[in-house]
């Protein structure tokens, strides 16, 4: 099956970088680009026009959120409760229990996984939350999580995630970490068993890939036997790290090292590994400390991944985009968080990278879109996937410029990314299917699915106030925007 997708404009790829083609097609066989450009001459057996529309790579999320929506909860979190959205000690030292049941734990991720492809990602390298968790992912979850995945059309690197800890409260309101013997290591083995029965399903969809939780939640041994499997297997890692003053102090006073020092001394940083957020790091106006764990970054290829939304909602940002690439750093971008709109995320890092350094060289909407299509598909060690060109996979969006709000177009980047939504997307390709059109997905009841994800977060909503070390009353602990009258 040859097919064409056409538009008012292509974001094609020239080998080196990505290119504007007006009146632009591509086409592509069966699951592979075989031509970029603006008349192809051979035969297609069917075309979609796209009409007045950016044809343009999908977008590469590689923090995902696999879940329903929990940082509502957690912005604009005053200061006085914010302690109480982490789990208690108290809660730790009764025995942690799962809040939803395994049906409702199989269902978050077809609710996520819908959200993603409707906001136009292509690829997804997921992140759930554990802040009501009994632990961390299960196996059973995760599979279900495949399984949705592979029929939906999206493309997935995945496995279950696993921590040898979990941060809690004291009594007093500070925060440390409680460890659970085994329960790393059993996480590990379960992720690996994962990955050898999963990678490669779904024609290639599916992508085994290391998950471990954030660093502070590691042990060494498990960090480093992580860094010994993903090598044998040949994927990625994603650790969180350098994402907050909590977590760059634990490991300080822990190792006398900054978290990226600490990664580097045991030799677990390389090109197969990414760290969301990154941005608490020596070298930055985050830290006082003498270092540059920028250098490090640099030196052993590990990509950063920034994800700006979830990071501007706390009153940081990374200083900055453009240094970090100045200093030959990969950068991606994730999302983690509702809604997963990359045009948000453009805008915000865009909008902090010019903040810091007060000029837009480096730090323009297609600066972060390379970050977001090359930058992604270069720690996956894929050079088929980002890009629209001949031997691509034919993974694909089509932003609609039709509606009022897109203003007069200019640039088709600039454009869109100045005045665009993840609600614009008209059109999404993976993999050679089309998976979403009319923003329908074929098979899914978006009404059905948004009235079960409201049930799942009341619930899952809940779930916060037993696990409170001071027990807060529910309109004391998510105090709502103005007074409530009943």
């Amino acid at each position: 099956m040859i097919t064409k997708v056409k538009g008012k404009y292509v974001i094609g790829f020239d080998g080196t970088d990505h290119v504007i083609i007006p009146d632009g097609e591509v086409v592509f066989e069966d699951d592979t680009i075989i031509y970029t450009g603006r008349h192809y001459e051979g035969r297609t057996d069917k075309t979609e026009d796209a009409g007045n529309a950016v044809i343009m790579p999908g977008f590469i999320d590689l923090n995902a959120l696999g879940d329903i929506d929990h940082d509502i909860l957690h912005t604009e979190a005053y200061g006085n409760v914010r302690s109480s959205l982490n789990p208690s000690e108290e809660y730790f030292d009764k025995g942690t229990h799962e809040v939803m049941t395994a049906e409702e734990e199989a269902f978050k991720s077809l609710y996520a996984y819908a959200q993603l492809i409707l906001h136009g990602i292509t690829t997804a390298m997921p992140i759930t939350s554990t802040y009501y968790k009994k632990w961390a992912d299960t196996y059973e979850e995760e599979e279900a999580g495949v399984h949705h995945a592979g029929r939906l059309g999206l493309r997935l690197y995945t496995s279950p995630s696993y921590q040898c800890g979990l941060n809690v409260v004291r009594s007093d309101g500070t925060m440390t970490v409680r460890y659970l013997e085994g329960a790393g290591e059993e996480g590990l083995e379960r992720a690996v068993k994962f990955i050898g029965k999963y990678d490669g399903a779904y024609d290639g969809l599916i992508k085994g890939a290391l998950l471990p939780e954030r660093i502070e939640t590691q042990t060494e041994e498990n960090l480093i036997r992580t860094k010994k499997f993903a090598e044998e297997l040949n994927c990625p890692i994603k650790l969180h790290a350098a994402q907050g003053p909590f977590e760059y102090r634990f490991i300080r006073e822990k190792t006398g090292k900054s978290p990226i020092e600490y990664l580097d001394s045991l030799g677990f940083l390389g090109k197969n590994v990414g760290i969301p957020h990154c941005y608490i790091v020596k070298g930055t106006r985050w830290v006082e400390d003498d270092g540059d764990d920028l250098e490090i970054l640099s030196r052993t290829g590990t990509t950063a991944i920034f994800c700006p939304i979830i990071i501007g909602r706390s009153g940081h940002y990374q200083d900055s985009f453009a240094e970090y690439r100045r200093r030959k750093i990969n950068v991606a971008v994730g999302t983690d968080t509702f809604p997963p709109d990359f045009f948000q995320n453009v805008r915000t890092a865009s909008m902090f990278s010019q903040m810091a350094e007060e000029k837009v060289e480096g730090s323009s909407f297609a600066d972060v879109y390379r970050a977001v299509t090359l930058g992604g598909s270069s720690l996956l060690g894929r050079n088929d996937l980002g890009r629209l060109c001949a031997g691509a996979k034919a993974d694909m969006i089509a932003v609609d410029l039709d509606d009022f709000h897109m203003g007069a177009a200019d640039d088709p980047i600039r454009t869109i990314f100045m005045c665009g939504s993840g609600r614009d997307v008209k059109l999404s390709v993976i993999n050679g299917r089309v998976v979403m059109k009319d923003r329908k997905l074929d098979g899914i009841d978006l009404e059905e699915l948004k009235a079960k994800g409201q049930k799942y977060y009341e619930k899952m909503r809940l779930g916060y106030l037993e696990r409170d070390y001071r027990h807060l009353p529910e309109d004391e602990l998510f105090r709502p925007s103005f007074r409530v009258v009943r």
